[in-house]
């Protein structure tokens, strides 16, 4: 299985990338160039973690063709169709990068289906590559479909192996909807590094229970973009392609399934 996978408009995104939630700004710049040096080629960023600057920064700086790094953001604060488009070019302009590879409404909140309306309007114009929605659970997708003209490429939403989000994926797969993971590893909860599930899997294949939870992940299709500021984490976390969970193995991280959110969230 290669690192990429298709989105329903044809464009490629790479399945690992490399997330900068509540980075600081003052650090982003060189983790995101540390993550690129190492590999990494898909940069999810947002209007509301205050580093969009930085992490165009450093994909400008990086000598790496633009069109061979796929950046994400999402919005933040719109309510309506007007100030939507404003703040696409905000993004684009903060980025600097000519065009956002995938723009994502950020939670189901304003007028979500004029926010998306100008989206599209934004895709037509080439500024954007895929569009799309992140934290949008079973009632709000549904609903913007209803009026959406473009099918969302991607839903990112909280996935791991304590919430593993399996009939919002069946939902997202008959769509043609790409199923995307925030937070891979669970943000550390739920002692999820010292596991003894995964721990006892990561040794028969001489990896850790982080990665053994990212391969789960990816083995079902699902993007991941865990997120560090130390880069022998981040070579960490990208090494997981070399090797494969069996079907066995795949059916025992399935049965750690909670079922809800670690975060309060929907």
């Amino acid at each position: 299985m290669k690192n990429i996978i298709r989105l329903n408009n044809g464009v490629e995104m790479p399945m690992i990338g490399f997330g900068t939630y509540q980075m600081p700004p003052s650090i982003t710049e060189r983790c995101v160039s540390d993550a690129l040096t190492i590999g990494y080629r898909h940069i999810d960023t947002a209007q509301c973690y205050g580093n969009e600057r930085e992490v165009g920064l450093a994909v400008k700086k990086s000598g790496i063709r633009r069109e061979d790094i796929f950046v994400t953001t999402k919005l933040w604060g719109c309510r309506g169709f007007k100030d939507t488009l404003s703040s696409i070019d905000t993004s684009l302009a903060k980025l600097d990068l000519g065009y956002i590879d995938l723009l994502l409404i950020h939670e189901p909140t304003g007028d979500y289906r004029e926010i998306y309306r100008a989206m599209e309007r934004a895709y037509q114009e080439g500024k954007l590559r895929a569009i799309g929605v992140a934290n949008f659970l079973e009632e709000h997708f549904h609903r913007l479909l209803q009026s959406a003209k473009i099918v969302p490429a991607v839903d990112q939403i909280e996935t791991h192996v304590f919430r593993q989000q399996g009939a919002m994926g069946k939902i997202l797969k008959s769509c043609g909807t790409v199923h995307e993971s925030w937070s891979p590893l669970a943000a550390g909860r739920e002692n999820i590094f010292r596991h003894p599930t995964l721990s006892h899997i990561a040794e028969a294949h001489g990896k850790t229970a982080a990665q053994i939870a990212l391969r789960f992940l990816y083995q079902k299709g699902i993007p991941v973009i865990p997120k560090s500021t130390h880069i022998e984490r981040m070579k960490e976390n990208l090494d997981i392609l070399d090797f494969e969970l069996s079907s066995d193995e795949m059916e025992t991280i399935k049965s750690m399934d909670k079922g809800k959110s670690l975060f309060a969230w929907w």
